[in-house]
């Protein structure tokens, strides 16, 4: 159900937030992007659901801790309604366990609200081109919840994981260490393309559908350790 934005078609963004003040701040942020277009929002996560459903959003602007139910409940069944939609949490918790709670429901990206409003539209514009975004003072705490993660699981018995390229793995490490596309491929010498490429085939093997689920799958599967 995705589709090709062209130069006609803008960036369909809903911004859920409980409090009005931010919800204003985003509105005159978005408004000055001629590719993004604000076509609703909410101020809790019931009411987040419902306007997902009315208004088909591309991207989701999402907070945590709201009202009624949480962001990431809302996340979880935003997705399993509208699997197409792309959702970014936007929020002041650096809790691990809401980060990975987030990861788990199907977000792409956890943003911090102390990064410069103006950065919204960037990480809008590259969580819907596939991208995880995700807040450099999270990174380390994602790492800490992926060791924890696979402490947690050793004693389960694991069905064989699939078969990774020695390429793949590579590139799987270094999305587990927080890096994104461009500067993957700077370090392995290859095109962003090929990183993309890589990236698709991960998740398909995988059987997964964001670049942090493929992570945490396969710290708990022993694929890849996280120091």
């Amino acid at each position: 159900m995705s589709k090709d934005h062209g130069a006609d078609e803008r960036l369909r963004v809903m911004v859920v937030d409980d409090h009005a003040l931010f919800r204003r701040g985003l509105e005159m942020v978005l408004g000055n992007e001629p590719d993004l277009e604000l076509v609703g929002e909410a101020s809790d996560g019931q009411e987040a659901i419902e306007k997902a459903q009315e208004t088909m959003p591309d991207v989701v602007l999402m907070d945590v801790r709201m009202p009624k139910r949480s962001g990431i409940e809302a996340t979880a069944q935003i997705k399993e309604l509208l699997p197409h939609v792309k959702i970014l949490m936007l929020t002041i918790s650096d809790e691990e366990a809401d980060l990975y709670d987030a990861i788990k429901a199907g977000a792409s990206g956890y943003l911090l609200k102390e990064i410069p409003i103006e950065e919204v539209s960037d990480a809008i514009r590259s969580v819907w081109a596939g991208q995880s975004r995700i807040s450099p003072s999270m990174a380390s705490k994602l790492l800490t919840e992926f060791a924890a993660i696979s402490k947690a699981t050793e004693e389960r018995p694991q069905m064989p994981a699939p078969r990774l390229t020695e390429r793949e793995m590579e590139v799987l490490k270094l999305v587990a260490q927080g890096l994104n596309n461009r500067d993957i491929a700077k370090k392995l010498y290859i095109s962003e393309n090929t990183v993309k490429n890589h990236i698709r085939n991960i998740l398909e093997k995988l059987h997964l559908h964001s670049r942090m689920e493929a992570v945490v799958y396969a710290v708990r599967e022993k694929m890849i350790e996280i120091t």
